[in-house]
């Protein structure tokens, strides 16, 4: 049944023990200004921990406390109260029961919200109390934005077939009146509530397909509106001040837009394919602010080492790895934490990603002639102590970032390798001595992205047979001393059995004897020497030591290390193609 009778919260707690009646004047006080309910504001002053609020709640009303996070509830019958209501009263109905619903409240003494939420459903309401933070990630799953994207491109199809407008006239009217741009405002909304780096938009002959790219892997909805294709790419290249009449080549942009109130960068990437233009958008949250080294998840020991050699004055560190595996991250927090008042510190970078406060950051634009190696050289003229060059693309940008690195400059820079060690004989394959590299490299670094096991669905796992013959056979691991973890799916992870994503890092110092090695063009030595160098770890072990504390799985190892496990080889997924 449904509660109706009003507690004073306050009197409560003081009547438990839990807070004193000093700490209850002070709190209202607090509450006043802070304008949130009594129970956030104790929790907020440590008054009170939110398990003790909770549970008193739940025993005092005599209703259940859930964990929503693990509670298996249907997307829709939680879709039966209007997001409005479920957000304005915290609130999300859990099951439709034979006499009633349960609805799961973060605050169930809310008599007032209680009669409202009873008002827009057709039965009686059974409560159950839930943390309020579970609550508001659930909200982002429950009520994504797909039936609503498919509504507005079902409408903008439909005008779009009964005028004959001329369709740059159509949509030279304001953004927020037009249907395309309500249709692109529900594609962000939904790619941001998701955490999506990356939105397709993708033309084929008989749909049209936004792809979204959550955690690395895409997700994927499809529509039948083909004809909307072109006026949500016109649309966007409004939006990027790009030449709407120019189809046949490939151009690139970039825009904001303001997204549940957070300022989203948004790049832009147009290219012709078969069937019209493909649209990909990386998204870049510039309301997150500065990134530090400490959340990146770098062990303790190979952050120190990390901090020890870009704190030198001078000399080169390279972040390696694929694209998409976080390398301008890891600079960009590195280059936060060197931005000081006395250091002049100058990026080269295409595209500029991340805007920093006492920076000159210049975006390079070969169409004009402003290469990576002719921006470096004015670079060197413009005084700096430290710079940052996005990619080591070119034998010449190579040799004139080791140059500075020589001269008394700090050089950090990206390149495109699988592990540290053959970094050097890389470089030394674009022509750079070894010499050279041997006095001026500091450190390398390279890392990928794995992505984590879902905290509430995660569960023992047992290595398949392939999986298990890999670990022991190339890794000479022994599988029977290690229990691993993977999720099973659940509503948090939407059924992946992962959430989010970490670094796995691979770190190799310069020493004496790898120093000696490259001075010698001995490539072949570096390797060994580089394999037992102290600290040194291969990423695929750094990986292991992941999966066996549970934070990720074999399944990600495998990945990371390129193998193909043999039920995929034996059974390949059957391509689908729509009529």
């Amino acid at each position: 049944m449904a509660f109706t009778k009003k507690i004073r919260l306050g009197d409560l707690l003081v009547e438990k023990g839990l807070i004193s009646d000093e700490q209850l004047q002070h709190a209202l006080g607090e509450q006043k200004k802070l304008g949130r309910k009594l129970g956030g504001t104790l929790i907020e002053l440590g008054m009170i921990d939110e398990n003790s609020l909770l549970n008193l709640l739940a025993s005092q009303l005599n209703i259940p406390l859930i964990d929503i996070n693990n509670y298996n509830y249907s997307n829709e019958v939680a879709k039966l109260l209007p997001e409005s209501i479920a957000r304005r009263y915290r609130a999300l109905v859990l099951e439709d029961r034979d006499k009633d619903y349960l609805v799961a409240m973060a605050d169930p003494t809310d008599i007032y919200a209680l009669d409202e939420i009873q008002s827009k459903l057709n039965k009686p309401v059974s409560q159950a109390i839930v943390r309020e933070t579970a609550l508001l990630e659930n909200f982002d799953l429950v009520y994504r934005r797909t039936d609503e994207i498919s509504a507005l491109a079902s409408e903008l199809g439909q005008d779009l077939s009964e005028t004959a407008t001329d369709l740059n006239e159509l949509l030279q009217t304001e953004m927020t009146e037009a249907p395309v741009a309500k249709l692109l405002q529900s594609i962000f909304e939904d790619a941001v509530q998701v955490g999506a780096s990356d939105i397709h938009i993708e033309p084929d002959q008989h749909v049209i397909r936004i792809r979204q790219r959550v955690d690395g892997v895409l997700q994927e909805q499809v529509m039948q509106e083909t004809q909307i294709a072109p006026a949500v790419v016109v649309r966007l290249k409004l939006m990027c001040g790009l030449n709407i009449s120019e189809k046949r080549l490939p151009q690139d942009g970039r825009f904001h837009v303001l997204v549940n109130n957070r300022d989203i960068d948004v790049r832009l990437s147009t290219m012709p394919v078969q069937y019209g233009e493909s649209v990909v958008m990386r998204l870049l949250d510039q309301t997150k602010g500065a990134l530090d080294l400490e959340v990146l998840g770098m062990p303790p020991d190979l952050l120190h080492r990390f901090r020890k050699n870009f704190h030198l004055p001078n000399g080169m560190i390279l972040v390696t790895g694929p694209t998409g595996s976080g390398k301008t991250t890891t600079l960009y927090a590195a280059l936060s934490e060197l931005n000081v008042r006395e250091s002049k510190i100058v990026t080269v970078e295409d595209p500029v990603e991340y805007r920093l406060d006492r920076i000159s950051q210049v975006q390079v634009n070969p169409r004009i002639g402003l290469t990576f190696a002719g921006v470096l050289r004015s670079a060197l003229r413009q005084d700096p102590d430290i710079i940052m060059v996005g990619e080591m693309r070119d034998a010449e940008t190579v040799e004139i970032g080791v140059s500075a690195a020589m001269t008394g400059h700090l050089v950090l820079s990206t390149l495109h390798t699988n592990d540290t060690i053959s970094t050097a004989t890389r470089l030394m394959d674009m022509g750079v001595e070894g010499y050279l590299l041997a006095s001026t490299l500091r450190t390398i670094i390279a890392q990928r992205l794995v992505r984590r096991v879902c905290q509430s669905c995660g569960e023992d796992y047992t290595p398949t047979e392939f999986e298990a013959g890999w670990l022991r056979d190339d890794l000479l691991i022994d599988v029977s001393r290690y229990q691993y973890k993977k999720g099973r799916g659940c509503k948090q992870c939407g059924e992946t059995g992962y959430q989010g994503r970490m670094g796995v890092y691979e770190l190799l110092d310069m020493n004496a004897e790898l120093a000696e090695k490259l001075r010698h063009d001995d490539s072949q030595g570096f390797v060994e020497a580089a394999e037992r160098a102290p600290g040194y770890q291969p990423l695929v072990m750094v990986a292991h030591e992941h999966a066996v504390n549970g934070l990720t799985t074999i399944e990600e190892m495998l990945r990371l290390a390129g193998e193909v496990p043999d039920d995929v080889l034996d059974h390949p997924p059957v391509l689908e193609i729509d009529d």
